[in-house]
């Protein structure tokens, strides 16, 4: 009797996930290099420490990413398209981009990236779809 009423304490303490975020890049020029992803969880940490990386294939038109398994609540997302598999945001003498990217919502920022509050989607619990729009 004690391992079972032992058993229902873990089991109802234990973090309960399960959201899952399929995100949709659209305007992939070609099948070179990979998608690069940052996911972020907080204003504090966008655009410095993703709570997720991942990276697939790149193939032309439109590539999915499934992230798997994360608490409901509000996200953002950086992705680009490395081209030339070198594993960074190619930029021109001037700290351009030279390598095509989006943000989650396609939010844009003025001078530089957007705001977390311009990138931010929400995840409920039952999951949901992003789709952004390289450029």
């Amino acid at each position: 009797m004690n391992r079972l009423l032992l058993a229902l304490l873990f089991a109802s303490t234990a973090p309960v996930f399960g959201a899952d975020l399929t995100i949709r890049i659209d305007g992939v020029a070609s099948a070179d290099g990979d998608i690069k992803i940052a996911l972020y969880n907080s204003a504090d940490s966008f655009l410095s420490k993703p709570v997720r990386g991942l990276q697939a294939p790149a193939h032309a038109g439109t590539v999915e990413v499934k992230v798997a398994d994360l608490a409901p609540g509000d996200y953002a997302f950086a992705v680009y398209h490395d081209a030339n598999g070198n594993g960074k945001m190619d930029r021109n003498m001037v700290g351009m981009p030279t390598e095509d990217y989006a943000f989650s919502n396609n939010a844009a920022g003025k001078r530089g990236a957007p705001r977390f509050e311009d990138a931010r989607i929400a995840l409920p619990a039952d999951g949901a779809t992003a789709t952004v729009n390289l450029r």
